[in-house]
């Protein structure tokens, strides 16, 4: 089974969580000035990446709150997770793997 780390709770199973899409996806400051097409693309427009992906996570069956990861998206690894609001971790190559990482 594979475990999430939850930053509020810990590591748990993956059946606890939900994904909620793409992460770091701001709300337009005015949506009433958008067009048509502009509105569609903020709302269905994500990136579809092979390789390390930002996410938006949802502890359902522990604490309730919402939370970033970092996923590979071809070996469904979690690298690292984070809590809203929180800036991505940098993940170059120098660096270790962040807290959170499995």
């Amino acid at each position: 089974m594979l475990l999430v780390t939850c930053p509020y709770c810990g590591a748990r199973p993956e059946i606890e969580f939900h994904c909620g899409g793409e992460a770091h996806i701001a709300r337009p400051e005015t949506p009433a000035a958008l067009d048509d097409a502009d509105w569609a693309s903020y709302l269905y427009t994500r990136a579809n990446p092979k390789g390390v992906h930002a996410e938006r996570w949802r502890h359902v069956h522990g604490c309730g709150r919402w939370f970033n990861a970092l996923r590979n998206t071809v070996s469904d690894r979690f690298i690292a997770t984070y809590k809203m609001g929180e800036p991505r971790p940098d993940l170059s190559p120098s660096q270790p793997t962040p807290a959170g990482g499995q």
